[in-house]
Order: structure tokens, then C-alpha cells, then sequence
């Protein structure tokens, strides 16, 4: 596989990709960095799904380009109550009898992404994901700021 992009040679990508193929073919039992293998597909999934992240007044906002995938390929998830994973996987095509492909470009198999969210976005019952014309928006909405604390009156007694 080919790692150039716009001229420049991606050293990284390619020996993560070059480590993914040596350890995919092996049984679990014959390897025994079974989870350097799952950290490995982890990494290769998360370099692989770009998203833009943007703060508004009242809500974050995660945006992920998710083209040709359906609501049910995609899962939207919060773990330990600050980290937010969307996950999924792009399946290829079923190839038609007669037909084969002369070039294949487009990324298929697993993505990820994990977010920290910041503390004021940890209320999990607000988070919505919406998934339109292969944009996957998930909206997590910021807490209402603490009120600032009253000072107390305290009532001086006589003795």
C-alpha cells in the first residue's frame, strides 16, 4: 500500500500498516502480543477518522465525516463518564459476479475516536447524535455554571 500523500512519504502509516498486516493473520494463540495487536488496530482506526471540534455558548459539538454508512454502523457511546468513543465499521461492498475492481481508494474496515470531555460536558443525558447526508454531529451540552455562592449572614448573639 502506498502512504503518499500530496508528495510526502508517511513513514508511521506505513509501519503501522506494514505491523497491522504481519500480527492480522495470526490466532491469538500463537500471539503472544495479543494486546499490542489490539492497540495496534486501535491506533491504525483512530489515525484514520478525522473530526472537527467546536465549542458553542451552551454546547460542545463533535463533527465526523461518516460517508456511506447507515445510523446502525455507527455507535455513539460515553465510558467512565467523561470520554466520549464513537466507533464503527465500513464494510466493502458485495463484488458482483463479472465485475472487478481496477482501484480501490476508499478506507473500509474499522474507525474510532475517544474525546475527553471537559467538566463542564459530563451531563451524559444531554448528548444527541444525528447522522445527515454523511456528517455524524454529536452535540453534548455544557453544564449550567455553578452559582456563585451568597455570602451567609451570621447573627451575633449577646451574652
Amino acid at each position: 500500500m502506498d502512504f503518499r500523500i500530496m508528495g510526502y512519504d508517511l513513514p508511521l502509516l506505513h509501519t503501522l500498516h506494514h505491523t497491522m498486516d504481519l500480527h492480522e493473520d495470526n490466532d491469538a494463540n500463537k500471539n503472544p502480543n495479543a494486546a499490542s495487536r489490539v492497540y495496534l488496530r486501535d491506533a491504525k482506526a483512530m489515525a484514520a477518522t478525522p473530526a472537527d471540534i467546536r465549542e458553542d455558548p451552551k454546547s460542545y459539538v463533535f463533527v465526523v465525516d461518516m460517508p456511506g454508512l447507515r445510523s446502525g454502523d455507527i455507535k455513539v457511546q460515553v465510558e467512565a463518564d467523561n470520554v466520549l468513543l464513537i466507533s464503527g465499521e465500513r464494510k466493502r461492498e458485495e463484488e458482483k459476479e463479472g465485475a472487478k475492481y481496477v482501484r480501490m481508494e476508499r478506507r473500509v474496515g474499522k474507525f474510532m475516536r475517544k474525546f475527553v470531555l471537559p467538566e463542564n460536558a459530563t451531563n451524559t443525558d444531554a448528548i444527541s447524535a444525528v447522522c445527515q447526508d454523511g456528517v455524524l454531529t454529536v452535540t453534548v451540552e455544557k453544564l449550567p455554571p455553578p452559582e456563585p455562592k451568597k455570602p451567609k449572614t451570621i447573627e451575633v448573639k449577646i451574652c
